[in-house]
């Protein structure tokens, strides 16, 4: 076929890969990226000699990054220096601790030592939740740009696996008694921004990928997928202008044709790609009047994720502490739940700590570490002000419960290097619509055809990907979103 021009609105994750996928099929691509670097949330951040990621730090379904990787000509593993992860993290509770690992014997033993008497139930999860996985995948990797399209074949049959009526929190309660264990299955909630008492509980198979395939590390960060991603993009062609900010999208009889840049300039294209954050680009990127479903008034009505809170700290110390840990609220339940109503930031919180620098010593210098904190809060639409006392008194807070929770007891008087981000600052520095972090909320009301489409139903000729669109948020889904509208493209 002949070649398109295709104009790429961001470099993020889902913009990378449709990047090198289309490249590599011949197209014209180009990619306009506002920020200096490639990678969107997904890039990487330098405080002095300390690295960090910005965003994402959970590697997971890495056999999705291999298979863009391959559309794209491609072996990830030329490009990326891929670690697993044993175990995939520790898990901190009120008086307990859990260590996860995809080793089935070694996982029931553990689950046994801390939760007695559950471990049985863990190869019932296995079984139950890789036939949901075998159902449901299919249907991940397919667009909805139609109502007819969720009577597909997939479809259909993986309707009988969808838990339709029931959380994530209660399908776990199929396998483990104890409630501590069962948070432990559903706290990967947290990667859509929801509650497991929230959660569909189609969504078991969150945790099961994790357990069933692992959970990886990429030395250097995973900001450097995103580097390798565009040095890929560029090999097969594609040119990025970086720095540079599209204003909007030029439609014209419905159809887009264009951008126009921030200097006032024009681009032409036969399509566009859009990754920039779906509630910012549809506030910001389409002049009024076009956008109607998705209206800036619309958009008020639906549902998005929680905010986070982050810390990004170099250390003159390093912890012998895992990799990932993850601190559980005292109530867990009543955290989770006074987040989705916009309540204020607790004191008793739940506390994710990526210690990424015992895997990976180039982080930081020697002796030294890059220490990434997040906190799960309310997005912006609770109303709270994050002024300068607010969120210095929640930094404490936070290093605080950290340092009480963890073998890191002296934190505080090691630290020389730090950023915090807010919801705020989400919303000011990185585009986020309302500061949410995930992006729209996965009810059942906005997922598949109920999700914004990958081929945009508003505007001919305009493709999304990213968390905001189908399949959803979370690096392996972004990279599907991507690959989906490729195929797209390519059909048309």
């Amino acid at each position: 076929m002949s070649a398109k021009r295709i104009a790429i609105i961001g470099a993020g994750p889902g913009g990378l890969t449709a990047a090198m996928i289309l490249a590599r099929r011949g197209h014209k691509v180009i990619v306009f990226e506002q920020k200096p670097l490639v990678g969107g949330r997904n890039a990487a951040m330098k405080l002095g000699p300390y690295m960090f990621d910005i965003g994402p730090t959970f590697l997971m379904m890495t056999f999705i990054l291999r298979e863009v990787f391959q559309l794209a000509g491609r072996s990830a593993d030329d490009y990326l220096d891929i670690k697993p992860l044993d175990p995939m993290y520790k898990l901190t509770f009120r008086d307990r601790e859990l260590f996860p690992t995809t080793d089935r014997s070694r996982m029931k033993s553990e689950i046994d030592r801390v939760f007695p008497g559950n471990g049985v139930g863990l190869d019932k999860f296995h079984v139950r939740e890789a036939a949901r996985f075998d159902r449901m995948y299919p249907c991940l990797k397919r667009p909805y740009g139609s109502l007819f399209s969720m009577f597909s074949k997939p479809m259909l049959r993986a309707f009988p696996r969808l838990s339709i009526g029931r959380n994530l929190y209660d399908v776990l309660g199929d396998y483990f008694s104890d409630e501590e264990l069962r948070i432990s299955f559903t706290f990967q909630s947290k990667y859509l921004g929801m509650s497991p008492w929230q959660c569909p509980g189609a969504f078991g198979i969150i945790p099961y990928v994790e357990h069933a395939f692992g959970i990886d590390h990429v030395m250097g960060g995973l900001s450097v997928i995103s580097e390798a991603m565009a040095k890929v993009a560029v090999e097969h062609g594609a040119v990025f202008r970086l720095g540079t900010r599209v204003r909007n999208v030029i439609v014209k009889n419905g159809r887009a044709c264009g951008v126009v840049l921030s200097d006032g300039s024009t681009v032409a294209a036969d399509d566009v790609v859009v990754n920039a954050d779906f509630g910012h680009a549809m506030e910001t990127l389409f002049e009024p009047g076009i956008i109607r479903k998705y209206s800036p008034a619309r958009l008020q009505d639906k549902k998005y994720s929680c905010s986070t809170f982050m810390l990004y700290l170099g250390l003159d110390k390093v912890y012998d502490e895992p990799h990932h840990n993850v601190i559980f609220a005292d109530n867990y339940r009543a955290n989770i739940e006074d987040i989705a109503r916009g309540a204020g930031p607790s004191d008793d919180m739940s506390v994710y700590v990526r210690n990424a620098t015992i895997t990976d010593p180039g982080l930081a210098p020697k002796g030294h570490s890059a220490l990434y904190i997040l906190v799960p809060v309310a997005n912006t639409r609770s109303g709270i002000q994050w002024t300068p006392e607010l969120t210095a008194k929640y930094r404490d807070k936070v290093i605080a419960r950290v340092a009480s929770k963890t073998g890191m007891k002296d934190i505080a008087s090691h630290i020389v290097q730090e950023k915090v981000i807010t919801p705020t600052t989400w919303v000011e520095e990185f585009n986020l619509f309302l500061g949410a972090t995930f992006n729209l909320g996965h009810t059942l009301t906005q997922m598949l055809y109920f999700r914004p489409h990958n081929k945009f139903e508003e505007v001919d000729g305009v493709y999304l990907v990213g968390g905001g669109t189908h399949p959803g948020s979370g690096l392996p889904t972004i990279y599907e979103s991507a690959r989906i509208s490729a195929d797209l493209i390519e059909a048309e």
